[in-house]
């Protein structure tokens, strides 16, 4: 399945039925008066989060989406029939944004959560409410008015406690193959991720997180080289980063330089997401001789002046990630207790994940244009569409539970 992780989308709620103007007529009932029923109300357009979904790849074919017009009143004091609803379902993690105004309408971010989006038209009022002691025959009636319309679009970002930066081929598909069962393609030859990954870590008994990994960054990428920006966006919602280091890279690269230009970056991207607790993880040291590794990986720290926690591993060994998964799971619940028991903890936390949304929905706007502009550049000023963002994201995401 194709991932796209974002969509823009047409919505139309149904206008409400008119009401109508009439008058009881029976047999021995002269004076029958006025009987006019209501209009039925428009139908509603719904987003529902559902675990089952994982993309927004259906909407990007379907656009348009419109809800069924309430039925006219009828004599006898027959209001009409609603207008059904229109509902969608869309990823658990997706952001509903307002084109018009930028504002966020709502965050699905639960499982059968519900939301409306577009509200459909009231019923119009039949000639029975316009009957009063001076005005026994009424002939007015309402229309019904018009169900709301709206752009909108929708965001999605995948829901994760940790998340996995670094450079391609640092090897952090080989690590959450390692420590999950999410099955990433990995090989013996230099490629990148093109899609966000996702896998349950099952580390003790009832104690489990979720990592994503996304496509790796590369210099530049906050001017649109490379996929890794399009997807930082991803990161918004993880507790802990883990950045995976690659000790030797196949291309003879400094791993210090590639460390720096992976932060550098993120800083570009979001001040607020450089903010999150980073974690530093050496990895592939099966590539470097044993008696060197520790001379090795002291020099890389010291070249970073990095005073944060710092892990060596292997992720095709499995050598030193239980470690890793055991700091990580008591880290984040920690952070869970804290937000529990401490009410001004929890306010900002909840403060900086507001700001944190914010900056990485405007930049990652920014980061489209940016991508479709070095697009046009390379196609020596061809125009290019909106779909040209979402055209090299082939495959689909994977959502691995295991227990």
């Amino acid at each position: 399945m194709r991932f796209v992780d974002e969509a823009v989308i047409s919505v139309q709620a149904g206008d409400g039925g008119n009401g109508v103007a009439s008058f009881r007529r029976e047999k021995f009932i002269p004076f029958g008066g006025p009987d006019g029923g209501d209009g039925g109300k428009g139908g509603d357009i719904i987003l529902v989060a559902d675990d089952d979904a994982n993309t927004l790849v259906d909407y990007r074919y379907t656009r348009k989406f419109r809800a069924e017009r309430g039925k006219n009143g009828q004599g006898a004091n027959c209001s009409g029939r609603g207008g059904a609803d229109v509902v969608l379902k869309v990823p658990v993690g997706t952001t509903v944004v307002d084109v018009a105004s930028g504002d966020v309408i709502g965050d699905m971010i639960e499982d059968g959560q519900r939301l409306l989006v577009a509200s459909g038209g009231q019923g119009g009022l039949g000639n029975t409410h316009f009957k009063s002691s001076t005005n026994r025959s009424p002939r007015q009636c309402t229309s019904g008015s018009q169900g709301e319309s709206r752009e909108i679009r929708l965001e999605l970002k995948v829901l994760a406690d940790v998340g996995l930066l670094g450079m391609p081929n640092a090897g952090k598909s080989t690590f959450i193959r390692s420590v999950s069962a999410a099955k990433p393609k990995v090989a013996d030859y230099p490629f990148t991720t093109l899609v966000p990954n996702l896998g349950v870590v099952d580390v003790d008994r009832h104690r489990s997180f979720v990592m994503a990994d996304i496509p790796g960054l590369i210099a530049g990428a906050a001017e649109g080289a490379g996929l890794g920006i399009r997807f930082l966006k991803h990161l918004a919602r993880t507790r802990i980063l883990l950045h995976i280091i690659d000790v030797q890279p196949v291309d003879g690269s400094d791993p210090v330089d590639n460390a720096k230009a992976i932060l550098n970056e993120l800083k570009k991207f979001s001040p607020a997401l450089a903010e999150l607790p980073v974690v530093l993880v050496l990895n592939k040291l099966d590539q470097i001789p044993e008696d060197t590794q520790n001379e090795w990986c002291t020099h890389i720290v010291a070249e970073l002046g990095w005073t944060g926690p710092v892990f060596r591993c292997s992720g095709l060994t499995g050598e030193g990630t239980r470690q890793i998964v055991y700091y990580l799971i008591d880290q984040i619940e920690q952070q869970r207790e804290l937000e529990v028991e401490d009410p001004d903890f929890a306010q900002a936390q909840k403060e900086f994940r507001e700001r944190l949304e914010q900056e990485t929905r405007e930049n990652s706007l920014a980061a489209k244009e940016a991508y479709k502009e070095a697009r046009r550049a390379a196609r020596q000023g061809g125009d290019d569409d909106d779909d040209d963002w979402d055209e090299s994201d082939e495959g689909g995401m994977e959502n691995i539970y295991v227990r």
